[in-house]
C-alpha cells in the first residue's frame, strides 16, 4: 500500500485541527488533504444535519469548516493582563544529547520578528513571513547548522517578571515534521493550563526552525525560530490571553 493510500484511509478519521495540521507537512499532504471529502467528514462529525441535504452547499465543505470554526473565536476581548514586556522566553534545543542553541528571549524580540527576510530563502518562506498572518519569531544570531541525519528536539519556557513564575510552552519535543518546499521544520506540545480552567484542553503550541538548505552539505542553515498556537490564537492579544491561563509555578 502506497503512502497515499494509507493517508486517505486515515485522513476521514481526524478532526479538523489535526487535518489542518496534515496540510502543512508537505506539498504532497496538502494536496491530499485539501480534498473535500475529508472535510466533509469533518463536516459530518460537527453538523450532520448538513450532509444529509439534497443539493450540496454552493461552497465547499473545507470553505464551510473554515468559515463556521473561525467564528466561534471572532469575540470582543477585554485587554489581556499581560504584555510582551512582562514575559520572556527560555528556548533550548538539542541535536540528539548535545545543547546547540540556548537563549532567554524578551518578549518584545519575539514579537518583532523578521522585518526583512535573507536573502536566498525559498519563495514559499518568503511568502509565509511577509503574510499578513500574526507571528512570533526569533531571528537567530549567528545562525546555526544541523546535519539532516541528526534527530533535533526543542524546549520552551515562558516567564513572567511580575510574579517571577514560569510555565512551560513544549517539554524536549522532537521536529517530527520537516516541509522542505517550505524550508521549515516543526515540533509541537500540548499546553498544560492552570487548574482554575478546567475545561481548556487540546491546544497545541507549534513551534518551526526557518532554514535554508545546503544540499552539498547534508545540512540545514536556520535562520529563524517561529512559534504560534493555530487556530487557538490568532492576534497579540489572542496569545497573551492563552499564556495567562497557563499552569504557572
Amino acid at each position: 500500500m502506497s503512502l497515499e493510500e494509507v493517508l486517505k484511509v486515515v485522513f476521514p478519521f481526524l478532526d479538523g485541527v489535526d487535518l489542518a495540521a496534515c496540510m502543512v507537512v508537505c506539498k504532497q499532504w496538502r494536496h491530499i488533504a485539501k480534498d473535500d471529502y475529508f472535510w466533509k467528514c469533518v463536516c459530518a462529525k460537527r453538523w450532520p444535519s448538513i450532509c444529509k441535504r439534497p443539493n450540496p452547499p454552493t461552497v465547499t465543505y473545507y470553505k464551510l469548516y473554515q468559515t463556521f470554526y473561525k467564528r466561534k473565536h471572532q469575540r470582543t476581548l477585554l485587554p489581556p493582563r499581560l504584555s510582551f514586556d512582562d514575559l520572556e522566553f527560555f528556548i533550548d534545543i538539542w541535536t540528539e544529547d548535545k545543547l546547540i542553541f540556548s537563549e532567554v528571549v524578551p518578549g518584545p524580540v519575539l514579537q518583532r520578528g523578521i522585518k526583512i527576510p535573507p536573502a536566498g530563502i525559498c519563495d514559499m518562506l518568503k511568502f509565509h513571513l511577509q503574510g499578513p498572518e500574526y507571528k512570533m519569531i526569533l531571528p537567530v544570531d549567528p545562525r546555526f547548522t544541523i546535519p539532516w541525519s541528526q534527530t533535533v528536539s526543542v524546549s520552551v519556557l515562558v516567564g513572567r517578571k511580575d510574579s517571577n513564575k514560569v510555565a512551560c510552552i513544549i517539554n524536549k519535543s522532537m521536529f517530527d515534521y520537516i516541509d522542505r518546499t517550505a524550508s521549515r521544520a516543526l515540533a509541537f506540545d500540548y499546553l498544560v493550563f492552570s487548574p482554575y480552567y478546567p475545561f481548556i484542553s487540546g491546544i497545541r503550541a507549534w513551534i518551526s526552525l526557518l532554514f535554508m538548505e545546503d544540499r552539498s552539505n547534508g545540512v540545514i542553515d536556520v535562520f529563524g525560530i517561529e512559534m504560534d498556537f493555530c487556530d487557538a490564537a490568532n492576534s497579540q492579544e489572542e496569545v497573551l490571553w492563552l499564556l495567562d491561563m497557563l499552569d504557572w509555578k
